[in-house]
């Protein structure tokens, strides 16, 4: 017969909380759970907010899970009566696109939906999903390897020596000729230095871009981790910012976060006004000034093309250069056959494969190659 000390009853539902807790990608140690413990006990609490605000000094989730670890603790400790608090508490990174319940269309039934990217809707799903841990593909492996001397970069406002350039090196100079007794033998230069470019990657993750979802976020991944200034957008009917999860350097944990963070996944499609919206935030909008922006999506615009227009417009004023990838592009020979793409196709500088990693990752290694700031 076992001799080991059989936990209480009334601290097993707090002991439970904790395999949740990493079950969706939240590191907590041993040690944290006897803390947790321990905090219950000194603070004899006496509604559920003591319970959270003790989860949240103990089990310290990080800063911008905040919101899933709400939704969890109310989840196991509210359980049905747990109230939905998406909409209330939105982080302050997600743009809505528009209310919902218009009514001014009907959702996708499921025998319309395609996978191929054939049809495309503005109804608003909210999904949430979860990436299979696969392994690594040899584009993946190809991005983190060669990105760090591929990748775009412009002129610094800095300078640095040189053999040759278009700036004399005066303090140089000077000093060596002291060294010399007053004559110059040799004429110092400085040149501007090279500075990697910011990256802007705004990924369609809608239904008709389902099949594609998960393979570009790991792309996402890959870059982030690869280069030093990338920022990473979802967007369908929601704006999502996903940079921060994706700084994780562990991939699964890195997109199980980014999975918690989107809840628009698999749903409508509002191209023009989630780049205007973009556009529309001081902050975001930031991050195109003078980037490499590309954007990942097969552009089946269910709304009007003008408010997709106006916006891809501002958007290669304030970019460096703007890259359409869409699975539609399968040929060098491809002529955009939408009325949004053919809408847009006088303000890219690229409208190119975006069908599969391996070539989405070819044109971001190639983006160095273009013409200098």
């Amino acid at each position: 017969m076992s001799t080991e000390p059989q936990l209480p009853r009334a601290a097993r539902v707090f002991v439970a909380f904790v395999p949740l807790l990493r079950a969706n990608g939240f590191a907590v140690a041993p040690e944290q759970t006897t803390t947790f413990l321990a905090a219950i006990g000194l603070l004899g609490p006496r509604d559920i907010e003591h319970i959270r605000q003790a989860a949240l000094a103990t089990l310290a989730p990080p800063p911008e899970r905040h919101a899933t670890f709400d939704r969890l603790f109310d989840l196991h400790f509210r359980g049905s009566e747990a109230v939905a608090r998406d909409d209330e508490g939105e982080d302050d990174e997600t743009v809505r696109l528009q209310e919902e319940g218009r009514g001014d269309e009907e959702p996708l039934r499921s025998d319309e939906a395609s996978e191929s990217g054939l049809t495309a809707t503005r109804t608003e799903v909210l999904v949430e999903r979860r990436f299979a841990a696969t392994s690594t593909m040899d584009a993946l492996r190809r991005l983190a390897r060669e990105a760090p001397r591929r990748l775009p970069r412009r002129r610094g406002h800095r300078r640095m020596r040189a053999r040759r350039g278009p700036f004399a090196d005066l303090r140089r100079t000077l000093r060596d000729t002291v060294r010399s007794d007053g004559e110059i033998l040799r004429l110092g230069h400085l040149k501007r230095r090279q500075r990697p470019r910011k990256i802007l990657l705004l990924i369609d993750v809608s239904g008709s871009m389902k099949s594609r979802t998960e393979e570009n976020m790991k792309l996402a991944h890959a870059l982030v981790q690869a280069a030093p200034n990338v920022e990473v957008f979802t967007f369908g009917t929601r704006l999502t910012r996903v940079t921060r999860p994706l700084r994780m350097k562990r991939r699964e944990q890195a997109l199980n976060a980014a999975a918690h963070l989107v809840s628009d996944w698999d749903g409508g499609t509002r191209i023009g006004d989630a780049l205007q919206a973009f556009l529309a935030v001081p902050r975001f909008g930031g991050y195109a000034r003078g980037a490499a922006v590309i954007v990942v999506s097969d552009g089946l615009e269910r709304g009007e093309p003008d408010a997709l227009r106006d916006a891809v417009a501002k958007l290669s004023r304030r970019a460096w250069r703007v890259s359409w990838l869409t699975p539609l592009a399968t040929s060098l020979a491809f002529r955009p056959q939408t009325e949004a793409l053919v809408a847009i196709e006088r303000f890219v500088d690229d409208l190119v494969d975006g069908g599969s990693s391996a070539s989405i990752v070819a044109h971001i290694l190639a983006l160095g190659r273009r013409r200098a700031a």
